[in-house]
């Protein structure tokens, strides 16, 4: 039997919005600089879920379109934007992280007919190149001075919270369908990917609250 608990969805809103708020409370200390597009996105990814709960539910709309064509490439194109563009500065990286994420896209949605691995196929893809990624970023941070003063780095709890939601997740999304044939341990998956999402909105947060910034 299928375990979940309306409160956990609560739970998690909260946690967005309060990371929402800590951001746009920090906006005028980073509208210079490129974290302002995190306010941004932490804005959007509130209200993109507010709404879509209600649509699924009040409404009962199917958003699984918006969310497969839109809302998951928009985030993981975001986090290789903050990962390779800004933080390595490494324009190089992220355009072929872009171009294997479509690809894979693509892929994904030519084949979509056959098996499950393909279905998976976007997921699987954009969170092994998340993984390349904060590899790079913890290489980064070990060589700097960064890694002294670690809690003033910003990066730091992004990097954490993308550790512990997308890639802790990627056995969960990557093979979705075979999970699925077992409720139990679906179910175990599940409370994970509800408690890493709110931690990881929480480092969000704390990220504005005693992360650094540079102009």
């Amino acid at each position: 039997m299928f375990n979940r608990p309306p409160i956990l969805i609560d739970i998690l809103h909260v946690c967005e919005f309060i990371a929402m708020i800590v951001a746009i409370s920090n906006y005028m200390n980073v509208k210079k600089t490129h974290w302002k597009w995190l306010v941004f996105y932490l804005i959007y990814i509130f209200i993109y879920e507010i709404t879509s709960y209600f649509v699924k539910y009040d409404i009962k709309i199917d958003i699984a379109y918006y969310l497969s064509f839109i809302q998951i490439p928009l985030e993981f194109i975001f986090f290789f934007w903050l990962f390779a563009y800004k933080s390595l500065q490494r324009k190089d990286i992220f355009w072929l992280s872009v171009v294997l994420f479509l690809i894979s896209f693509f892929l994904e949605n030519y084949f979509i007919k056959f098996n499950f691995i393909i279905k998976s196929l976007n997921y699987i893809v954009g969170t092994l190149v998340l993984f390349i990624l904060v590899v790079l970023e913890f290489k980064r941070q070990i060589k700097s001075e960064s890694i002294l003063n670690f809690k003033k780095d910003k990066m730091f709890y992004i990097t954490i919270g993308v550790i512990l939601f997308y890639i802790g997740n990627l056995p969960f999304f990557g093979l979705y369908f075979p999970i699925l044939k077992e409720p139990q341990i679906w179910n175990y998956y599940y409370y994970y990917f509800i408690i890493s999402n709110c931690i990881m909105y929480l480092l969000f947060a704390a990220s504005f609250i005693w992360g650094k910034h540079k102009l």
